[in-house]
C-alpha cells in the first residue's frame, strides 16, 4: 500500500537526481512501482504534489524563539523562511505564484502568522500587514531563485570576464557609473546581503504603517 512518507521520499529523490522542473506525477509513479491512477488518490496534479512536499518539511523543521519586539518578529520569521528557501531552492521557484497559502497546513504557516502579528503590532492595518508579508516573500523568493540559479554559472562567468572586461562594450560617456564599477561588479553583486536587505527593507515598510 502507498503511503504518502513514501510519496514524499521517493519525490524528494527524484527532485534531488533531476530537478523540480523534470518530475511528473507519471514518473513519480513509475519509481514507486504503481500507476499513475493510482498515485492520482493521493496527489491530484504537481501542485498537490509540492503542497504535500511543503507541509511534510514544514512538519519537520524547528521553530525559533520570537522576539516580542514587533520588528525583530518580522526579521526572524523572514530569515528563517529564507534559510528554509535556500536549503530547499526549488520550493521557492514551486511557490512562487499567489495563492499557495490557502493550501499550506498549519506548521508551514507560523512565518507568515509571525510577520502579520509583527506588522498589525507594530501598527499597521491588516491590510498594511498583508502588504508587509507579500513585500517580503517577493524579496525572499526572488533572492533564493536568482542565487541558485546563478551558483553553477558563477564560475564560468568570472573566467568570461577574464578574458574580456566587464562592460568594456559600453560607452563610458553615456553609462559612466557602470563603467566605473567594471569588474567589480561581481565581487560586489556576488555578496550575501540578504540580511541587511531584509533589515533595511523591514524598516521602509513599517514606516509607512501608522
Amino acid at each position: 500500500m502507498t503511503s504518502r512518507e513514501q510519496i514524499v521520499a521517493v519525490a524528494r529523490g527524484l527532485i534531488e537526481q533531476d530537478g523540480w522542473e523534470k518530475l511528473t506525477v507519471r514518473k513519480l509513479a513509475a519509481e514507486i512501482g504503481i500507476g499513475a491512477t493510482t498515485l492520482y488518490h493521493h496527489v491530484r496534479d504537481k501542485d498537490d504534489l509540492v503542497v504535500l512536499l511543503v507541509n511534510d518539511y514544514a512538519a519537520q523543521i524547528g521553530r525559533p524563539p520570537l522576539p516580542g519586539d514587533p520588528r525583530e518578529r518580522i526579521v526572524v520569521a523572514a530569515t528563517t523562511m529564507h534559510d528554509v528557501l535556500t536549503s530547499w531552492p526549488w520550493a521557492a521557484e514551486a511557490l512562487a505564484t499567489d495563492g499557495f497559502l490557502a493550501r499550506v497546513d498549519e506548521p508551514a504557516l507560523w512565518m507568515v502568522e509571525a510577520i502579520l502579528s509583527g506588522a498589525i503590532d507594530h501598527g499597521c492595518t491588516p491590510e498594511q500587514a498583508v502588504h508587509v508579508f507579500r513585500c517580503l516573500w517577493y524579496y525572499t523568493v526572488g533572492e533564493t531563485i536568482v542565487r541558485a540559479r546563478s551558483a553553477p554559472r558563477r564560475r564560468e562567468w568570472e573566467q568570461a570576464t577574464e578574458r574580456e572586461p566587464l562592460f568594456g562594450h559600453v560607452d563610458t560617456a553615456r553609462i559612466p557609473h557602470l563603467a566605473a564599477i567594471g569588474q567589480r561588479w561581481g565581487e560586489w553583486a556576488g555578496k550575501d546581503n540578504y540580511a541587511e536587505g531584509l533589515r533595511a527593507f523591514v524598516d521602509g515598510l513599517l514606516a509607512r504603517c501608522g
